[in-house]
């Protein structure tokens, strides 16, 4: 028989996620986020580029940032050229999320750097970055876990949950996300 030991939340500390960034900064982005992210009322790319790259983001050319879109932080976000973001998508980066050239984020994917520790009674945060390598399309309502790799021209397909690094040029599907089948792309 074993003893039952029960979470306790009061013994959590995110104090180490704290460090870094100041309240104010902190303040200051959640304000923009909601104003120009968030808000389906503003359809312009080049003032969330602009924004974005004020806080620290690394942002390539020709990006594409939909509406409704969430950021947790963008001094922790890179993105490549030519890739695009879809509506509602939301990046909660708490490590650092890096997104090559090329690559499509559709709607309503989530790509989340953080987790908790269930096995600890204080419920720790757990954190990793996510790397997307160029060409990847994650399909819309899809979730990527920290600590993932998707390499070069992954395709992630709708409503699937990601947790576990990729092969190059294939595609995933499911809960949890299992290989189908090699990518080939076609030349016109």
């Amino acid at each position: 028989m074993y003893k039952t030991i029960y979470t306790d939340l009061s013994k959590y500390d995110n104090s180490e996620y704290n460090s870094g960034k100041g309240f104010i900064i902190k303040s200051l982005w959640y304000l923009i986020n909601v104003l120009f992210f968030i808000n389906p009322l503003n359809p312009f790319s080049f003032l969330k580029i602009f924004l974005l790259r004020l806080f620290g983001s690394k942002i390539g050319k020709g990006v594409v940032i939909k509406p409704s879109v969430n950021i947790k932080y963008p001094w922790r976000l890179k993105i490549g050229n030519f890739s695009w973001i879809g509506e509602n998508v939301w990046i909660d980066n708490l490590a650092d999320v890096e997104i090559g050239d090329n690559c499509c984020i559709s709607q309503g994917a989530m790509l989340i750097t953080g987790n908790h520790n269930y096995k600890k009674q204080s419920f720790d945060l757990i954190t990793g970055k996510i790397i997307l390598e160029d060409g990847v399309w994650i399909g819309a309502k899809s979730v990527i876990n920290n600590n993932v790799l998707c390499k070069s021209h992954t395709v992630l397909s709708t409503n699937s949950v990601l947790s576990k690094n990729t092969e190059a040029y294939s595609i995933y599907i499911g809960n949890p996300a299992k290989k189908i089948r090699e990518r080939k792309i076609e030349t016109s």
